[in-house]
């Protein structure tokens, strides 16, 4: 391996051009050796003014583009599975953005090609992990110093959604982070999903359920519920409340700067994840770069991804149906841990 990890990071959307600028601007040890994305023209923008980056419209080519060691994905979640298979197919340890494949068959097949190789080639990229708040908060839970965990109150809000969102993505693809965190927070599975639908939003897009409130079980007894609002128009928010046996812990509350002018106050608020999350991505890569460099993969794994999937394809089914709907979980290979 080169002084430098050699990264092809494929996708140059939104996410995707934001980790290749954290690639050359932010991250130490790595540098963008490629960039694969079926809009030629939006990859050449994402990597101006870096030099040496090889530019494909094909997957495959960029992965055997010459001083690739490592593969950041950040396209479309359809197509994870392909780049995934195909990366372990050569070796190559894996940063792959969330969701890991959308659909938990998918997920699992991922899951099982992994397990064949006999080690870990996959990070997924949960990034609240690496926020400093959940970090301190899954500190706080495992020290045990509040007792057993009762319940967490989850809030996401985002000001709106893309043109293409649809009532079902406000649990695949938002509430897959709580889905995520709260496994993470507590060290259990979630077993059940409930979702409620209030009255939608005058905000939201015609035929958008929005927002929801998402109930689930865990295997140990406890209650998660996530309020998912993703066209509230004013704020993107992010917050959870820990309720435990002798006392409660809450992250989330904004500590931004505050204006003082013109005889008054206003707090900033962020407006987008990239925003309030910009440490977390920035610790999250700077990790998957360490040990990658180190021959190792750390961080959430390609389980994760799968447990997030099909807990996320029981809440669909739950919001179709108005009912509780059990999580049904494939048996974990050995080569995965418990959450």
């Amino acid at each position: 391996m080169s002084d430098l990890l050699g990264v092809a990071v494929l996708g140059a959307g939104h996410m995707g051009a934001d980790h290749v600028r954290r690639l050359d601007q932010v991250v130490s040890g790595a540098r963008v050796a490629a960039v694969a994305d079926p809009d030629a023209e939006r990859a050449k923008a994402a990597v101006a003014g870096i030099d040496g980056v090889v530019v494909h419209t094909d997957v495959e080519a960029v992965l055997d583009a010459p001083g690739v060691e490592a593969v950041l994905i950040a396209s479309p979640g359809e197509a994870h599975e392909e780049a995934l298979l195909a990366a372990f197919a050569r070796g190559l340890p894996v940063l792959c953005e969330k969701p890991m494949v959308p659909d938990p068959a998918g997920a699992l097949r991922v899951v099982e090609a992994e397990a064949r190789l006999g080690r870990r080639l996959a990070q997924i990229g949960f990034m609240r992990r690496y926020d400093e708040e959940y970090r301190q908060l899954k500190s706080l839970l495992e020290g045990g110093r509040l007792g057993r965990p009762l319940m967490l109150h989850c809030v996401h809000r985002n000001v709106s959604s893309p043109p293409h969102f649809t009532s079902d993505m406000l649990v695949t693809s938002s509430v897959s982070h709580e889905i995520d965190a709260a496994r993470w927070l507590l060290g259990q599975e979630l077993t059940a999903v409930t979702v409620l639908r209030p009255r939608p939003s005058a905000g939201a897009p015609e035929g958008l359920l929005d927002p929801q409130l998402v109930l689930f079980e865990t295997e140990r007894g406890a209650l998660v519920d996530v309020e998912i609002f993703v066209n509230c128009g004013f704020a993107y928010e992010v917050r959870c409340e820990a309720v435990c046996e002798t006392g409660s812990a809450r992250i989330g509350d904004a500590r931004t700067m505050v204006v003082t002018a013109a005889g008054g106050a206003r707090r900033e608020v962020p407006q987008d994840y990239l925003v309030r999350f910009s440490d977390a991505y920035d610790r999250e890569v700077q990790s998957w770069v360490d040990a990658a460099r180190g021959g190792r993969v750390t961080g959430p794994d390609a389980w994760d991804g799968y447990a997030a999937s099909a807990v996320a394809d029981a809440g669909v089914r739950a919001l179709e149906t108005g009912s509780r709907t059990p999580v049904d979980l494939a048996p974990r290979p050995a080569l995965y841990t418990t959450p």
